[in-house]
């Protein structure tokens, strides 16, 4: 992946938008579209797709990056119901805060990458964040243990999915770990 454009969605160059729109959403898609007939005739298989970074809540000054990491989630539910029937199971990885170059171009964006981006890539670079989080959740997401989960967003650092396995009946039951609208009573608002 790459942060792509940093800085307001008015100033960014759209061509280069639409690049780092591509290369973030467009890499699991080719990915996924590559593994997918050998699973399909091998009767299953498992992918795990890359989200986070503004997939859930809004992360201005990195609209094309958070942009196509939410796209990435819809495209984990999407395809996780379109090849249920193969046995093949789709699932995102949310890694939280990892030090990598990518952190190092927010760190020099500076004032552009906006205040709360900044203070969380320098916490991740002077703690030294790393993936092991995310790693352990990939080799459960890809092991027998998580079988039968499809279709969710997990968070490696936020989510308790070493119990998964034990809930596995009521989270499929459920819109847990998926991109949904909360369900809320209208009757006390007032428009």
């Amino acid at each position: 992946g790459v942060q792509g454009l940093i800085g307001p969605l008015l100033k960014n160059d759209p061509e280069e938008w639409l690049r780092a729109v591509r290369i973030n959403l467009g890499s699991d898609f080719l990915c996924c579209r590559a593994v997918l007939p050998m699973m399909v005739r091998q009767g299953g298989g498992k992918i795990i797709n890359l989200s986070g970074g503004g997939a859930t809540s809004p992360r201005p000054c990195f609209s094309a990056y958070a942009a196509a990491k939410a796209a990435i989630v819809r495209l984990t539910e999407t395809l996780a119901e379109e090849v249920k029937a193969y046995n093949v199971q789709v699932n995102a990885i949310a890694p939280g805060a990892v030090y990598t170059r990518m952190t190092e171009e927010i760190l020099a964006a500076g004032t552009a990458a906006g205040e709360r981006a900044l203070a969380e890539a320098g916490r991740a670079k002077s703690d030294g964040a790393s993936a092991h989080a995310a790693a352990a959740l990939a080799v459960f997401l890809a092991s027998d243990e998580s079988d039968g989960l499809t279709g969710r967003l997990i968070s490696a650092v936020w989510d308790d999915w070493r119990r998964l396995p034990t809930r596995l009946a009521k989270v499929n039951a459920s819109d847990l770990y998926t991109l949904r609208r909360v369900a809320v009573s209208y009757t006390h608002l007032t428009l």
